[in-house]
């Protein structure tokens, strides 16, 4: 191959690397903080003194008539907010923002349904449930804004 090929192959493969990746600059501090707060808000009470990884696991006193609606919020906040924003701040992968973004808004719908459906069956709420709902909007909105931002 003469050297413009070899040289027209590396610019294309440069370009393909940088259309896949995506550049997050202070965005990536800010996901990084709302993911610390909820795994905060996952260690803290969330019903009946249960803490969000018990509600996840089933243990304790995570059981009741209302217990799914916020074993689901569990596992797709942990799931969607934590490890795909882990993943995503780490490969930089454009199609990763999206997952990340509606995966959190589903968290997120998920989240309220959770703190509706703890008040409306008479169940206590814990302050740890509220935390990482409030978190997974913060993360949510964050990859939103990402994921949108490519013209």
């Amino acid at each position: 191959m003469s050297d413009d090929a070899e040289l027209r192959d590396e610019i294309d493969q440069v370009e393909r690397q940088a259309f896949r990746t995506v550049e997050l600059g202070s965005r990536a501090i800010a996901i990084a903080v709302a993911v610390f707060v909820l795994l905060i808000g996952a260690v803290l009470p969330w019903m009946n003194g249960a803490s969000g990884i018990e509600v996840l696991l089933g243990a304790g006193d995570a059981t009741g008539r209302a217990s799914w609606v916020p074993r689901l919020f569990a596992a797709t906040s942990l799931g969607f907010g934590v490890l795909a924003s882990a993943l995503t701040l780490m490969t930089r992968r454009w199609a990763l923002t999206w997952v990340c973004a509606l995966g959190g808004w589903f968290a997120c719908v998920d989240g309220l349904l959770a703190i509706w459906s703890r008040q409306s069956s008479g169940g206590n709420l814990g302050i740890g449930l509220v935390i990482a709902v409030i978190a997974m909007v913060a993360i949510a909105s964050q990859w939103f804004r990402v994921a949108s931002s490519r013209r």
